[in-house]
């Protein structure tokens, strides 16, 4: 692993589980054994580095579902195909613990009212998601296994659906886990328009 990529997964740990604020560049060269200059030297500053952890955290969330997707079958109906990325979702949740919890504090959203590059990374993430779980909902419209009139909104109320329930389990409040058939039966009410 080089350098540069050293100090990202140790900042994104330490801004995951410190917040932006709570995180100190001398921690991190400490834990790394980058000089604060090296450090530097990547990144012009401490926003510059979490802003690049915001985009490694899309490229990494995208990545994982395009490989998930890869690996899946082609076939079966829309509203099969999104009880998968909601279940899949939450095995991202449970297994990249720490981009999670970045994408679940406050100061990612705090930033972005200052920063329009901030604003961008997440607008992008998001609209990634949701293009992700509208694909579906679409494909379900055209087979008849979806019966509903707007697939972006539905997206939408599912996604927020299932990030907080994720978000229940990132903060250790709930486990997702005891939640999952209930949720995917919820899931399939939702989208299919039956009990």
């Amino acid at each position: 692993m080089s350098k540069k990529n050293a100090i990202l997964a140790t900042a994104t740990r330490l801004f995951s589980r410190n917040g932006f604020q709570g995180t100190a560049v001398a921690e991190l060269s400490t834990l790394t054994g980058a000089a604060t200059g090296t450090i530097f030297h990547h990144f012009k500053n401490k926003e510059a580095l979490f802003l690049q952890v915001l985009k490694d955290v899309k490229e990494s969330l995208l990545d994982q579902f395009d490989r998930h997707r890869q690996q899946r079958l082609p076939g079966g109906s829309g509203l099969a195909q999104v009880l998968d990325v909601v279940s899949f979702y939450l095995h991202l949740g449970g297994t990249m613990e720490d981009q999670f919890l970045i994408l679940h504090r406050h100061f990612p959203y705090q930033m972005a009212e200052t920063s329009p590059v901030c604003r961008d990374h997440l607008a992008s993430i998001y609209t990634s998601l949701l293009d992700i779980f509208e694909a579906g909902i679409q494909k379900g419209l055209e087979d008849g296994s979806v019966r509903l009139d707007d697939p972006r909104k539905t997206a939408m109320v599912l996604f927020a659906m299932v990030d907080g329930i994720v978000r229940l389990n990132t903060y250790r409040v709930y486990d997702a886990g005891a939640l999952y058939d209930s949720l995917m039966t919820a899931c399939k009410r939702l989208l299919a328009g039956g009990p």
